[in-house]
């Protein structure tokens, strides 16, 4: 008759004799595909549906609103009727300024590409530097504060007469806005890396670039992106007011064009696409800063 083994037994056992038993393979189960597509689209919807139902129930208080005799806005239902044109063929080109608003969105865009693309590179530097230097953060923080009060457009007089041109001009007014955000961000960030970071590099022996690399900026990583994210919002505004005043091709000036034409349904779709190319903006460096920060900065 086979007993069952005593502990003492287990304890004696050979290696070969654990070897040689039989060994059980756990596996785990997959959840059915159909209940992983049913996970994503419960998720999806409690994302998509509220904003589909508020814009909704918006376009229908607009409708009836507007609808009314005397009204100074048009409706919706006018606005669509009055804009089909440039809403399904945003691609046409007939010269000059008669463009479709694709061209008008890419012209804005390339301005803010540019000059947003300064004020990162430069306001990071100059973040670091006042963040790391007690006596660069006493002599330029007061500088700082004092400029980031000024409005954007309060900017493009002087660099008109610097510049004397509108591209260089638009874009010195984009570089002048979102740079104080990213610098103020970076700076906060970089006061605030752990004292446990900076001793470890020091008893690890980094030189400056290999702390600059390792520790500063990885560390400061998610207050960099937050000043990213709000300095791309300012340099969208900033460049709708300042193609407002300096003319040629971009979204701001075709809003001031139609208004100069009493083309209001125009203007309402332009600031429909000046919001929806914003948000993918916004979106846009909020997921680079995710994938950087490994999800530690904010969405």
């Amino acid at each position: 008759m086979n007993m069952p083994a005593t502990k003492i037994e287990v304890e004696t056992a050979t290696p070969a004799a654990i070897a040689a038993a039989p060994v059980v393979a756990m596996t785990l189960k997959r959840p059915p595909r159909a209940e992983t597509y049913a996970r994503i689209a419960r998720e999806t919807a409690v994302r998509v549906i509220p904003p589909l139902v508020v814009i909704a129930l918006l376009t229908l208080v607009w409708e009836l609103v507007c609808r009314r005799a005397g009204s100074a806005l048009p409706p919706p239902s006018k606005v669509f009727k009055d804009t089909k044109e440039l809403i399904f063929d945003p691609f046409f080109d007939h010269g000059g300024i008669d463009k479709g608003l694709f061209w008008h969105l890419s012209a804005s865009l390339q301005r803010v590409a540019l000059g947003y693309s300064l004020s990162a590179i430069a306001g990071i530097a100059l973040g670091v530097l006042v963040g790391q230097s007690v006596w660069a953060m006493r002599g330029l923080d007061p500088l700082f504060q004092v400029l980031r009060t000024i409005p954007p457009l309060a900017w493009l007089p002087l660099s008109l007469a610097a510049f004397r041109d509108g591209q260089p001009s638009a874009i010195f007014v984009i570089f002048i806005t979102s740079i104080w955000p990213i610098i103020i961000n970076t700076a906060v960030g970089i006061r605030n890396i752990p004292q446990d970071y900076r001793n470890v590099a020091a008893v690890v022996q980094l030189n400056p670039l290999e702390f600059f690399g390792k520790i500063m900026i990885p560390a400061a990583a998610p207050y960099i992106f937050t000043g990213l994210r709000i300095g791309i919002g300012l340099s969208w505004l900033a460049i709708i007011a300042a193609e407002m005043l300096i003319g040629g091709v971009g979204i701001g000036f075709f809003i001031w064009d139609a208004w100069n034409s009493s083309h209001i349904s125009e203007i309402i779709l332009a600031l429909f696409y000046v919001g929806i190319v914003g948000f993918v903006l916004d979106r846009l460096i909020a997921g680079v800063g995710k994938i950087v920060t490994r999800g530690t900065a904010q969405n």
